[in-house]
């Protein structure tokens, strides 16, 4: 009962569709809202979340990069993607890393409402997706899942375009400490520089609206 949850979405109506329904979903629940990642990221660090619905065409994010970057800043809270994006690929790989929710916006706020309960209650709630969508992110997936926060953090950063520099700076850590991450990072994706690890991780990182 009570606690904060955060609605992530740049449009101030949607923002507030979707605070209806976590509001009708969780009792005493306080909403938040954020337009961006970087919002988003500020209020997950500073207080404790019951939940995240989560905007997935937010503008400071390419494909799953924002919900992997919340997931670093508000470990154990439930991040639910939001979205008008009706593609079964997407569903199965939200699923994959670690989203506890794939919803359409489509959906009727009642039903929104429906499943943003059972979410809280523990479940997960996703449209059924196919074998092949599986499948065909399964290597991928594998091999991200083998990277450590810090790890996926770099790779993150790298999908921005920062250099050596600014990443050490940005994560408080030495260059040395960056270039030892990378290439870890690049063995385990199976890869030997930084654009071939951008290429393979770009289904969940890059855009993936081509």
């Amino acid at each position: 009962m009570g606690g904060r949850a955060l609605v992530a979405d740049d449009h101030p109506l949607t923002r507030e569709g979707l605070a209806m329904a976590a509001r009708a979903a969780l009792p005493g629940v306080s909403i938040m809202a954020a337009g961006s990642i970087a919002e988003a990221r500020t209020l997950a660090e500073r207080t404790p979340l019951r939940m995240i619905l989560l905007d997935f065409h937010l503008p400071d994010a390419r494909g799953f990069s924002g919900l992997m970057t919340l997931q670093m800043h508000a470990p154990g809270t439930p991040i639910v993607v939001v979205t008008a994006s009706e593609e079964p690929r997407l569903v199965e790989a939200a699923r994959a890393v670690g989203a506890a929710g794939y919803l359409y916006k489509s959906l009727p706020l009642d039903d929104l409402a429906e499943q943003l309960r059972r979410v809280d209650g523990g479940q997960q709630v996703f449209p059924p997706a196919t074998t092949n969508d599986a499948s065909a992110l399964g290597d991928l997936l594998t091999r991200l899942a083998t990277l450590s926060n810090a790890q996926r953090a770099v790779l993150l950063a790298l999908a921005d375009g920062h250099a050596n520099k600014q990443i050490a700076r940005d994560l408080g850590v030495t260059e040395a400490t960056i270039k030892a991450h990378l290439t870890v990072i690049f063995r385990k994706l199976g890869v030997s520089n930084r654009a071939q690890a951008l290429l393979a991780a770009r289904p969940l990182i890059g855009r993936t609206d081509q």
